[in-house]
């Protein structure tokens, strides 16, 4: 028997002896209601008929005395009305007679209220004739008609009278009868489903206390475990495969539980030896692992960051948000520098460190947590910065000799140009090439150190697009149409006001389309335009020279780096170094779409100017 049936059969059987119970109560109910409107209608109307006869008789008693007292006419009109009500309630009387004897005490009245009636015309017949004293006439005529006919009515009450006190008896027999019958019957019922019911319990509850003894010992390591249920329900199943389960755990633990704990242990001696620093953290964010590196960097012991939320072991917001983002959706934040660069300081001295978030996922793609590897940077950024210092003092000291060098060869030139051979004039010309790309090339590097120290200056006012783009395509629309390319600007929609330096930002698309040039060949087509996204105006100059190769694509902002192609331009390689530092000074992004053979498009991002906000700044 399955244990759903033996369920039903529990309940069905309580169910059937609680309906069983109420149904007997039920028809104690109607018994005792029967009785009570047995009472009310057979009784009661005629009581109250032998009340109203006897207030109709009195009052025809009244007015016969009315009568013999000189005020004839009253008297007579009220023993008339009386007369009518005394005979309307005799007649219900008869209509309602229930009782053994009744109908006797009726015909008795009728026939005494005939003798009374026919007494009082006697009465009233002598007194107009003034045979008799009236006095002496009622009181041997009328008044003994009237005392049996008050008597009848009185007899006719108290017989229902005595009725209803007898069903009243046998309602009070009836009450006390079904009262203890359903009590009985309602107890019996409730021993019989209470011993039912704990025997269906204890056939229930045995089987799951076994159950949960054995896998409290499961749980606990002991897999020698046998659940003895000799039921073939759903609980003698579930019992035969917990045994079943037992067994299998003890041989896989038996198999298995010293290749886990090898691999735990060499798991962790990698986390412990990896030079950079190692932090786990589950999906709550609560450290799980943790390497002496990782430990030096948040300045706390191994042991006491394990188990504890990540925010307790090292308060850094931005570093928890982005680790709480791959924990939460399963991937990695896509970070650039310096956005991926954390500095931490020990004392006086800065250390940096570069980090990457990878999230911890199953097959089924559920997030288990992350793991964050934090690398020392710290010496190339030391190493950068006095490159960076380097290149900027040399420059300067650069310049001045530079400038010096050029203006006197500008003079030679000038003034020496007849004196001079033609392969002296040919070197001279030469010279003053070379020292003028090097005079632009320290001007790139004084402005690119500018910009990553910070000194840059930059002047924001609102500028409409159009004004931007019109500028940088007439600066070079003379070099365009020497080369035979077409320089297309885009017609713009209403595009809103862009919040930059409109001299930076012209400098920018005056190189990017200098670049586009160089590398277009004649009958090439270069466009410029811009569109709207959300709270930023992306800027774009497309060409459709030779592109980019994609092992390029990833560095070509870096400095000093130049796409080699066998038309070799020349160039410093600082041009979208500086381009980037300038775009980044306004908040935005620069980046290139790029097809060998195809053409490439450089695009720039820069904000919507907010009236509200900006307020003309």
């Amino acid at each position: 028997m399955k244990l759903k049936t033996k369920i039903l059969i529990g309940y069905g059987f309580t169910l059937a002896l609680l309906i069983l119970v109420c149904g007997w109560g039920i028809t104690n109910l109607r018994r005792l209601g029967k009785a009570s409107e047995a009472i009310l209608q057979e009784n009661y109307r005629s009581i109250l008929a032998a009340e109203n006869m006897i207030d109709a008789i009195e009052r025809q008693d009244s007015a016969i005395l009315l009568f013999l007292l000189a005020n004839q006419q009253q008297g007579k009109e009220q023993f008339i009305n009386n007369e009518i009500v005394f005979l309307q309630w005799l007649g219900r009387a008869k209509d309602n007679v229930t009782i053994t004897g009744e109908e006797q005490k009726l015909d008795v009245l009728e026939k005494y209220y005939q003798d009374y009636l026919a007494a009082a015309d006697q009465i009233q017949e002598q007194n107009i004739n003034q045979v008799q004293n009236p006095s002496t006439s009622y009181y041997e005529v009328v008044f003994p008609k009237f005392n049996l006919v008050r008597q009848a009515c009185i007899d006719l009450r108290e017989l229902n009278q005595q009725t209803m006190v007898a069903a009243s008896g046998e309602a009070q027999k009836v009450s006390n009868q079904a009262m203890w019958s359903v009590a009985i019957a309602g107890g019996a019922a409730a021993g019989v489903g209470l011993a039912f019911s704990l025997l269906i319990s204890r056939r229930l509850v045995q089987p799951l206390q076994a159950m949960s003894r054995a896998t409290s010992q499961i749980a606990a390591g002991n897999y020698d475990v046998e659940v003895q249920v000799k039921s073939r329900d759903e609980l003698g199943i579930l019992a035969t495969e917990i045994t079943s389960m037992s067994q299998k755990l003890k041989a896989f633990h038996d198999l298995n539980v010293g290749k886990v704990i090898n691999e735990k242990q060499r798991s962790e001696a990698i986390v412990q030896s990896i030079s950079d620093g190692i932090i786990v953290v589950d999906s709550e964010l609560k450290v799980v692992a943790i390497n002496p590196v990782a430990a030096r960097v948040i300045n706390l012991n191994s042991a006491l960051a394990v188990g504890n939320h990540f925010l307790d072991v090292f308060n850094h917001q931005e570093l928890y948000q982005y680790l709480k983002s791959a924990a939460q959706t399963g991937k990695s934040p896509s970070l650039e520098e310096p956005q991926n660069i954390l500095s931490v300081e020990r004392g006086k001295e800065t250390l940096y460190y570069q980090f990457a978030i990878t999230p911890v996922a199953t097959e089924a793609g559920k997030v288990l947590g992350a793991i964050l590897l934090l690398q020392d940077v710290t010496k190339f950024k030391e190493i950068d910065q006095l490159k960076s210092e380097f290149v900027a003092t040399a420059s300067h000291e650069l310049r001045t000799p530079l400038t010096g060098m050029s203006m006197s060869l500008s003079l030679l030139l000038e003034t020496a140009t007849t004196k001079l051979s033609g392969r002296e004039l040919e070197l001279l010309k030469t010279a003053d090439e070379d020292v003028e790309r090097l005079r632009n090339l320290v001007n790139d590097l004084l402005d690119l150190s500018k910009i990553e120290s910070g000194r840059i200056e930059l002047e924001f006012a609102a500028v409409e697009v159009e004004f931007l783009l019109v500028k940088a395509v007439g600066a070079l629309q003379v070099q365009a149409d020497e080369k035979n390319i077409t320089l297309q600007q885009q017609e713009l929609s209403q595009l809103p006001k862009v919040k930059v330096d409109p001299n930076k930002i012209i400098w920018i698309l005056t190189n990017l389309l200098a670049n586009a040039l160089r590398y277009s060949e004649p009958g090439g087509e270069i466009r410029v335009g811009a569109k709207q996204r959300k709270d930023w105006v992306d800027i774009f100059v497309a060409d459709d020279g030779a592109g980019i190769p994609l092992e390029f694509q990833s560095k070509i902002f870096d400095k000093f780096v130049q796409v080699k192609t066998e038309k070799d331009v020349g160039g410093s390689g600082l041009g979208l170094a500086i381009c980037q530092e300038i775009i980044k000074a306004h908040g935005g992004n620069i980046w290139v779409d790029s097809t060998v053979g195809e053409g490439s498009t450089f695009t720039f991002m820069v904000p919507i100017f907010n009236s509200k906000i900006d307020n003309g700044k």
